[in-house]
């Protein structure tokens, strides 16, 4: 029989919304230690400053903080060290291409369970401006105000 795949999200980057325009999303798996992912089931990680770097031709995620295993003791490994993304080779390419040429970023955007496998979510990012952040702020702010009044609105009718 067929295995169910369910998805179930660990983390979320919500920080690179608020600096960055995302223009393209890609999945990638993540090499992992057998206490890792049993920290990360656990919830104890943390994505807000994390960024992926090239080197040799192979993704890397820097910065993605995932809490020592508290029953791990010699098998837990260091907490911010560099682990290497799973992606094809064409799709790496085309990535590596974008980064060094068009001023692009890579930054994870979430991290989550799809079946038993842990998968990244990673954003092609442009940086913004402060005053991009100043719009998209004042836009979040009317959006949240108008479904306030259509709700009120449609309380009294």
């Amino acid at each position: 029989m067929a295995e169910k795949k369910t998805s179930r999200v660990i983390a979320q980057n919500r920080k690179a919304w608020h600096d960055f325009f995302v223009d393209e999303k890609y999945e990638a798996g993540i090499a992992l230690f057998g206490t890792e992912v049993k920290s990360l089931r656990q919830g104890n990680v943390n994505l807000k400053d994390a960024y992926c770097h090239f080197d040799g031709g192979e993704l890397f995620v820097v910065g993605m903080h995932i809490s020592p295993y508290e029953k791990g003791n010699i098998f837990n490994r260091e907490p911010l060290r560099d682990r290497k993304l799973l992606m094809h080779k064409r799709e790496l390419m085309k990535l590596q291409g974008l980064v060094t040429q068009k001023g692009f970023t890579l930054v994870p955007l979430s991290l989550y369970f799809s079946g038993k496998n842990v998968k990244v979510e990673v954003g092609l990012c442009r940086g913004k401006k402060l005053y991009d952040k100043r719009d998209s702020a004042a836009e979040k702010q009317a959006n949240r105000e108008m479904d306030r009044r259509m709700r009120d609105q449609s309380k009294y009718d």
